[in-house]
């Protein structure tokens, strides 16, 4: 083993221990924001081994070197711009992006292996090793095309861009997603007998109509889980696109992110009471509640308002507060002015802690993240199952955005698409207030039976000044001064 080849194993050993203790890291967050610090120092040291291999062995060309270049510097600038723009609640919109990019890039490294003859007809490579590359290069190809197509409709639909068309909601839509995979099969099946381009184009066709196929009748809650699935896709393709091109830092980081995307998933799969095969094959939570999932009634009859004075004056009689986050308050931008609220809540000797539901917001640590930007105290988040049986401890819950995962049907209601879904007691509270600009469901489109429980009145407007308001009302009231 000679010098470059030394180094670009320490590197690699390197990137695989920081990716590693990177995703560890970001299960938690107090640590996520350095933990996304060490993944992205593990996929610099990545790319910088792959360069001082290819250096080594000489197989870059001058021009190659300037393309090189010339993209790792646009990726940068795209990569930089993306970060500081992106607003919390287009989150899951970015996320599926870069899953799409990450299934594209696969797919184009196992084409360009594919269509250099050499490396697969060499008289030097054994027979077995042929067979594994081409079984590698149908992987990376099928996943990596279902993965960007499937991607980018998921980022269309969430971003209002694209609606599902009547015949995706039909169940003939099997059908064509099953003749689409009978033709991916015989786009495999024809590559490994003739080795040709034909059946390399039919399985990127096939396979990319089938990623569409799949993503398109999805929608309402189960957005989410679909994102976090093609993520695990990307780390499943990427792996194949190791085992390509003879990368095993390549296998072993897409190895984790499949691992890491597929855990994820079966968590947001149980934090909505729902099966991966549901959420892929049986529809949306939505069109059940279209179909009148819940006695076929919609409309709201017994609905209490009240003012940001009443509810200012309730809270200044509080000894304990929790506030639930939901999506509204991302919208809004309102966490900076949340975060002053509970200051002086606090500051007049009023106990303040955060519900945080697993699929609150648009995905798993949307919350978190949300509120971690206007420096609310980690200890102060507390997870559904340690706030739960303090609910009927609790004086006053702010519900500020929230909808389905504050939902009663989820308990009471065996007719409810929701039944079964882990929600937050929020209604065995003394009183809830729940913040919200009008009637609108949530994202599942299910009416609450919160909204109509005796304890409970709604402050209508949009949070951030609705909690503009209640801040300037406790400031009058001179709660501060309350300890």
């Amino acid at each position: 083993m000679d010098f470059s080849e030394t180094l670009k194993f320490l590197i690699d050993l390197s990137a695989v221990l920081l990716l590693a203790l990177g995703i560890k890291g970001l299960s938690k967050v107090r640590s996520a924001r350095e933990a996304n610090r060490l993944a992205a120092i593990a996929m610099t040291l990545a790319v910088i081994g792959v360069l001082i291999d290819a250096l080594g062995s000489a197989r870059i060309s001058v021009d190659a070197w300037i393309w090189i270049t010339l993209g790792s510097v646009i990726g940068c600038l795209f990569g930089m711009i993306t970060a500081k723009k992106v607003a919390m609640t287009a989150m899951p919109e970015t996320v599926a992006l870069f899953n799409g990019c990450g299934g594209m890039s696969s797919l184009l490294v196992a084409l360009a292996y594919a269509f250099t003859p050499s490396l697969l007809t060499d008289s030097t490579t054994s027979l077995s090793n042929i067979l594994v590359g081409k079984i590698s290069i149908v992987i990376s190809i099928f996943v990596g095309a279902v993965t960007f197509t499937g991607s980018m409709i998921a980022m269309a639909k969430l971003q209002g861009w694209l609606s599902t068309p009547g015949i995706m909601q039909r169940k003939i839509r099997h059908i064509i997603n099953i003749g689409l995979a009978f033709i991916s099969l015989i786009g495999i099946s024809t590559f490994f007998s003739s080795g040709g381009e034909t059946g390399l184009w039919l399985l990127v066709i096939s396979s990319a109509v089938l990623g569409i196929g799949v993503t398109l009748p999805i929608g309402g809650a189960d957005m989410p889980v679909v994102i976090s699935l093609l993520n695990s896709y990307s780390g499943v393709a990427a792996a194949a696109a190791g085992f390509v091109v003879g990368s095993q830092l390549l296998i072993v980081a897409g190895a984790m992110v499949g691992a890491a995307g597929l855990i994820l998933t079966q968590v947001m799969c149980k934090g909505m009471n729902r099966s991966l095969v549901s959420v892929l094959f049986g529809g949306a939570i939505a069109s059940s509640a279209i179909s009148g999932g819940q006695n076929g009634s919609n409309e709201y009859l017994n609905i209490t308002s009240c003012s940001v004075e009443e509810c200012a004056l309730t809270l200044e009689a509080a000894e304990r507060v929790v506030i639930v986050p939901g999506y509204g308050l991302a919208v809004a931008q309102a966490q900076h002015t949340l975060r002053e609220v509970t200051r002086i809540l606090e500051a007049s000797g009023i106990e303040v802690n955060y519900a945080i539901h697993p699929v609150a917001g648009r995905m798993p640590g949307h919350m978190n993240v949300l509120l971690a930007e206007a420096d609310v105290p980690y200890e102060q988040l507390k997870e559904m199952d340690v706030i739960n049986p303090d609910f009927p401890a609790t004086d006053v819950v702010l519900v500020l955005g929230a909808n389905d995962v504050v939902n009663p049907q989820a308990k009471n209601d065996p007719t409810s698409p929701l039944y079964g879904m882990p929600v937050l007691d929020v209604q065995e509270a003394r009183t809830v207030f729940v913040i919200k600009r009008g009637m609108s469901a949530g994202y599942s489109g299910i009416k609450n039976d919160l909204f109509e429980l005796s304890n409970t009145s709604m402050v209508f407007g949009d949070a951030k000044k609705v909690l503009g308001d209640l801040l300037l009302e406790l400031k009058e009231l001179g709660i501060s001064g309350k300890a």
